[in-house]
């Protein structure tokens, strides 16, 4: 969910004539997004752990000697359809390129952080006192 649902929804509960009813199919929504949510993580990590067994095997098999270390590796880019033809091969080294060159940026110069003002953080949408 994007920031501006977040704040939709917090405008939505604060409002006077909201019902319970329309409060649990609120919660009912968030549910089902947080449960996309966990589902597209585990997904990706699953990618990730996988790729980085493929590069790890591909250095290994390098080291050991192998004939043709980088199978390992071409055959999970393969499996997702992501090995570069053509005209991309030219693009993605290009980008590997710039990449190394804004981390290398990135490095020399960190980023800058804000001084903490003394206030404590606070949502930017509606607000509203409970009643005590």
């Amino acid at each position: 969910m994007t920031r501006s649902e977040f704040d939709d929804i917090r405008a939505y509960i604060a409002a006077e004539a909201t019902r319970a009813g329309d409060l649990v199919e609120v919660a009912r929504t968030l549910l089902d997004d947080l449960e996309h949510a966990r589902m597209r993580e585990a997904t990706l990590r699953a990618y990730y752990l996988r790729l980085l067994t493929a590069a790890r095997a591909t250095v290994a098999a390098e080291a050991a000697g192998a004939p043709e270390p980088l199978t390992f590796l071409k055959d999970e880019l393969a499996k997702r359809g992501q090995m570069p033809e053509g005209k991309q091969v030219n693009q993605i080294l290009s980008d590997a390129r710039t990449a190394e060159a804004l981390v290398a940026a990135l490095e020399q110069q960190p980023m800058r952080t804000l001084a903490p003002t003394g206030r404590g953080r606070r949502c930017a949408g509606v607000s509203r006192t409970l009643p005590r």
